[in-house]
């Protein structure tokens, strides 16, 4: 559904909404839109009149600094990730993200919402800027249906798409833009089992007009999760399709910077489950699982042979808390694997398509790496020296999971740009180490108020034996990457 379709379609429907308003029915249509903190405008307009409770008025500032180091500018000639000299490969820059909601729900089976987004950063040298998007309509969607009245309820228009732990389909929120699907979304639920079934489009940022939706990339899926199938865990299961049409890759145009173009022509379905324990059911230790397995067709280009896809990806990690020290100690350990292409001429695309996740929770904050052709071996740490502050730290190593294929960024796009051969830029290598190398991050989460969060954050990866060889050339030369940012976030 367009933008501008959603915008008539609340405007023609609030007048008869308001007719049917009540006192009791708007107090409990506000809790189902409301968002998890009440939030500030909310809180104190609510105290002012009972009028504000059929309203959710509120927003969020964002301010983040970053200092990236020996990571790849795009625009800039010559800079790749981890490379010693040669080129530019410093940037430093602040990102600024201001979101405003207003939602209205007159009835418990009936509400809207619409969101505005502001993005923009300052020093960034990267062309075209992929994380300003000024001015946007986020979201802009109607909600039908009342949960506690009737098990199926509806949501329609521009909306965020999140399931699980986002590992395949996310709102991508550490980005500055974020991301948002034209969609319809129908949801049964009851006391056990709750199953969504969605189908729409992904929005393509262009910082200058409207954002639209990708009208060739389809994506539609049948989610479900229960709580009680096993009473200790959230129990998933999910199919998921993307229908890519040639039309993608030059939706908003030809001739575009890669970072407004849509994705490669593919039919491809994902198959999947889900594990993960819930808080509190185990004393002290959790645990999670997925495994999804991919079938379909698969085009690298629009003018490409069409392949058969056969890809899958696993997850598995667990952990203990130690409640009863001093701090809450938690200690975890994580192996992530996403299958690779072992061989570019047998008809066959073995890589793993990562769908649209939020990467930068599960592979490394420095963000370089994404769920394909990938081995992930994480450790992870955290204590609460103060009840408000939170201090974690994670190790990764990564490997390639074939040799054959690339090593692909946290877009999913291939790490290519081979000057003349081996030695001088990342390609397919099969002769190559696999050993990719390790990162290790620390970040502190200062919890303020509710509506308040300080973060601070240091990452360094450390490269290994493929680097360094796709790197060995003089003019080119590997070395370790460095990360820092601070962020702040305000609520209201």
């Amino acid at each position: 559904m367009k933008p501008r379709a959603v915008l008539s379609l609340i405007a023609a429907l609030s007048p008869a909404f308001a007719v049917a308003q009540t006192a009791t029915a708007a107090t409990a249509a506000a809790a189902s839109l409301a968002p998890s903190s009440e939030g500030l405008a909310n809180h104190w307009l609510r105290q002012q009149s009972g009028t504000f409770s059929a309203w959710d008025i509120g927003g969020q500032f964002r301010a983040r600094f970053e200092h990236r180091g020996h990571t790849a500018i795009p625009g800039s000639p010559g800079a790749i990730d981890f490379r010693d000299h040669g080129a530019d490969t410093g940037n430093t820059y602040e990102l600024f993200r201001t979101t405003l909601h207003l939602g209205y729900a007159p009835t418990a089976w009936a509400g809207v919402l619409v969101e505005g987004r502001d993005s923009f950063s300052l020093h960034d040298d990267r062309v075209p800027d992929p994380e300003s998007d000024r001015a946007e309509l986020h979201q802009a969607y109607l909600r039908l249906g009342d949960p506690a009245g009737f098990p199926l309820h509806a949501k329609i228009g521009r909306q965020e798409l999140s399931y699980g732990d986002e590992r395949l389909v996310g709102a991508f929120d550490w980005n500055n833009v974020g991301r948002v699907f034209d969609a319809a979304k129908l949801r049964y639920e009851d006391r056990d089992v709750w199953v969504d079934a969605f189908a729409g489009r992904v929005v393509v940022p262009d910082d200058h007009n409207l954002d639209l939706a990708n009208d060739y990339d389809g994506f539609s899926g049948i989610y479900a999760s229960s709580g009680t199938l096993v009473p200790f865990q959230e129990t998933q299961a999910y199919v998921l399709a993307r229908n890519t049409g040639t039309g993608s890759p030059t939706t908003l145009g030809a001739g575009l910077p890669a970072t407004m173009t849509g994705a490669s022509p593919r039919d491809i379905y994902t198959v999947g489950i889900r594990m993960r324990s819930l808080p509190g059911k185990l004393h002290g230790w959790d645990h999670s699982f997925e495994a999804a397995g991919q079938f379909g067709r698969f085009k690298d280009a629009v003018a490409g042979p069409s392949l058969s896809q056969q890809a899958f990806a696993t997850h598995i990690a667990g952990g203990y808390t130690f409640a009863d020290l001093p701090a809450s100690p938690r200690l975890g350990l994580e192996h992530d694997y996403s299958s690779g292409d072992s061989d570019p001429t047998d008809g066959r695309h073995g890589t793993f398509d990562n769908l649209f996740p939020t990467n930068h929770r599960f592979y490394g904050h420095m963000d370089f790496a994404s769920w394909q052709n990938l081995h992930d071996l994480r450790a992870s740490s955290s204590v609460k020296p103060v009840k408000r502050l939170l201090l974690a730290l994670d190790w990764h190593a990564f490997w390639l999971a074939d040799t054959h294929d690339s090593f692909y960024q946290v877009n999913g796009a291939r790490r290519t740009g081979q000057v003349a051969g081996p030695g001088t830029g990342y390609g397919i290598n099969p002769a190559f180490d696999s050993y990719i190398g390790q990162e290790a991050d620390l970040t502190a989460t200062w919890t303020l108020r509710p509506w308040a969060t300080l973060q601070a954050g240091y990452g360094h990866f450390f490269v290994g034996g493929y680097i360094e060889r796709s790197l060995a050339s003089p003019g080119f030369g590997a070395t370790d990457a460095d990360f820092l940012f601070t962020q702040a976030t305000l609520s209201f």
